[in-house]
């Protein structure tokens, strides 16, 4: 965006490690890669050049879902995201540990100017952004041992987690994990179903036409009830249940031992074998998140049959770090209380590489534009995923680590992955971070598009000239209403378009079209609903309204509805553990019991 901006890290050299398993996308985050990439940044085009095994998640659904996800080289995407950085020209790297921001005015009306290295240096700057992860006070765990640390037993930040505790902004203490890694060469790999990625790869970038290169295979374990003995004789002797712990961790990622505490009927859980990278032999443990003591981690491991002489290169841990309450943040990412300060990532109480890519993003953009004297950008929830996490970040907080699911979202089949582009890269043009290359490629792909669309709207399909496709004989259908058929798919139809056309058509496109034809009915009544959602917020709920017996409405939900009795859907979406997709489901039964009363 044209800003001089100084980068100031602890190690360069680590930049973009990937501290837990180096792999971006999976359900819902996949999405959040689509739209950064749409914006302008660079995670997507990064995965796509150092993915070593891609798959699309999900095809067994609605494409509202699909999700890609890539097993990337953990080392080379360090190393190509750090190139990356070092070719901006406005960005200057620092090798430097940030001590404390540099703060004026009175509490409430604070401005930051700038950050104090710990080796006295001072930095001037127009607005600034903290991204520190897990360093904050970082704290290890691995069974009765604790050691304080950043991540990967990199130094912890003590002097700025301490600065910002005194700040005046609520904060508490959150927790994540990591699985053991292994030496694979003592795995005996032929003991495992073998897990094979995409043979068409979807790309995460839409700069990427195609990935062409050989792909790894993951493989499938699974624990056994040695296991669970392993884990209940030793419970006592895990942070989590000892007291050790204080910080809260991810419901939806539990470790090894809340599995089989949390889930004392279920027989076996899966764990997935997942290699680092193609010049080591280091191999990620997917599901297998502990902070054991290491015997009890080898033990555990061994109790998997192909493990039973396993090397463990490093054990699970679980590090426990400070986070800000993100209900001290507006839209934009600014601290309301310390004009020009922004935060984003873990330090607003989220988990993974997606969730934090995206808010750096948005915290960048805003940052620049407050540098320029601009109104921030707010992206709203029927925008994107990003617009979602944002919202929910701020307006609800979080008081356990963040992830990003579908399930979040109220109108999933408006934001797909297909057409991540269409809603946002007009955005990222206007910013000024879509460069010109990105923005013809854009260009193409909607002109790409909208010829399809026209021929597809205009081809009668017949018998005799197209066989094979199911059409009777006498029957003509346009090709836009026979893609609506479930069976029906638009490859069948690629020979003749792309005559038509005079050139190849990309498979991204020609899916996006069929979708679009596919499920128009569904799309134009989603439509309706942000439409009629936006106008809803003052939409009054009936005294006598009944939650009880309402599909879409989960137990936990119906009893704080229940409890609060809100009088308006803006309030009800205001009650913590309330959705977005809850207000939806509210919406849709407040409108059938007016109907009734009408009728």
């Amino acid at each position: 965006m044209g800003l001089r901006t100084a980068l100031v890290t602890m190690n360069a050299d680590l930049i973009a490690q990937m501290s837990c398993n180096p792999a971006i996308g999976g359900i819902a985050k996949g999405h959040l890669v689509r739209e950064i990439d749409a914006l302008g940044g660079v995670m997507g085009e990064v995965t796509d050049e150092v993915g070593i095994q891609f798959r699309l998640l999900n095809t067994s659904r609605g494409p509202a879902v699909w999700s890609p996800r890539a097993q990337c080289d953990k080392r080379q995407y360090r190393v190509r995201m750090k190139e990356v950085l070092e070719q901006e020209p406005n960005v200057r790297i620092l090798q430097a540990e940030v001590a404390s921001l540099r703060i004026h005015g009175e509490a409430g009306k604070q401005v930051v100017e700038g950050v104090v290295l710990a080796d006295g240096r001072e930095l001037r700057a127009g607005a600034v952004v903290v991204t520190t992860g897990t360093f904050l006070n970082g704290l290890a765990h691995v069974g009765e041992q604790t050691y304080t640390c950043g991540r990967n037993g990199e130094a912890p930040s003590v002097a700025l987690g301490e600065q910002l505790r005194q700040s005046g902004l609520r904060w508490g203490r959150l927790k994540t994990g990591t699985p053991p890694r292994l030496d694979g060469r003592s795995i005996q790999w032929d003991r495992f179903e073998a897990q094979e990625g995409d043979r068409e790869p979807t790309p995460f970038s839409f700069l990427t036409e195609r990935i062409e290169r050989e792909q790894i295979k993951c493989h499938i374990a699974y624990t056994t009830e040695r296991t669970r003995e392993v884990v209940r004789a030793a419970i006592d002797r895990s942070p989590l249940y000892s007291g050790q712990i204080e910080g809260i961790g991810p419901r939806y990622c539990p470790s090894i031992e809340d599995k089989f505490v949390k889930f004392p009927d279920k027989e076996r859980h899966q764990l997935f074998l997942e290699p680092e990278g193609l010049d080591t032999n280091e191999v990620y443990v997917n599901g297998m998140s502990t902070s054991m003591p290491l015997d009890v981690q080898v033990a555990m491991l061994e109790s998997v049959p192909g493990l039973e002489e396993v090397e463990v290169i490093r054990p699970g841990y679980a590090i426990e770090y400070d986070a800000i309450d993100p209900r001290e943040l507006d839209h934009s990412l600014e601290v309301k209380t310390i004009r020009n300060l922004f935060l984003a990532g873990q330090i607003n109480g989220t988990s993974g590489y997606e969730e934090a890519g995206c808010q750096g993003l948005m915290a960048g953009i805003n940052a620049a534009r407050r540098v320029r004297g601009e109104d921030g950008v707010r992206l709203e929830r029927t925008d994107g995923y990003i617009g979602i996490l944002i919202d929910d970040l701020v307006t609800k907080g979080a008081d356990e680590p963040y992830r990003m699911f579908t399930s979040r979202a109220e109108f999933r089949l408006h934001l797909r992955i297909d057409n991540a582009d269409e809603r946002l890269t007009g955005l990222g043009r206007k910013v000024g971070l879509v460069d010109d290359r990105r923005w013809e490629n854009f260009g193409r792909r909607q002109r790409e598009r909208e010829v399809v669309r026209g021929l597809l709207g205009t081809l009668r399909l017949s018998a005799a000239r197209f066989p094979g496709l199911g059409i009777e004989n006498g029957d003509s259908p346009l090709a836009a209403a026979w893609l609506r058929r479930p069976e029906a798919q638009i490859e069948a139809l690629r020979p003749w378009i792309e005559a038509q056309y005079g050139e190849a058509v990309g498979r991204e496109g020609l899916r996006s079209v069929e979708i679009e034809l596919k499920y128009a009915g569904y799309i134009d009544q989603q439509r309706r609903q942000m439409d009629r959602l936006r106008d809803s917020g003052e939409r009054t709920i009936p005294r006598e309204f009944r939650y009880e017996g309402i599909p879409g409405l989960s137990r936990e939900i119906r009893s704080k509805l229940e409890a609060v009795r809100p009088e308006t859907l803006g309030q009800a979406g205001r009650i913590p553990g309330v959705t977005p997709a809850a207000i939806v489901v509210l919406d849709c039964y407040l409108t059938l019991g007016e109907r009734r009363q009408g009728g």
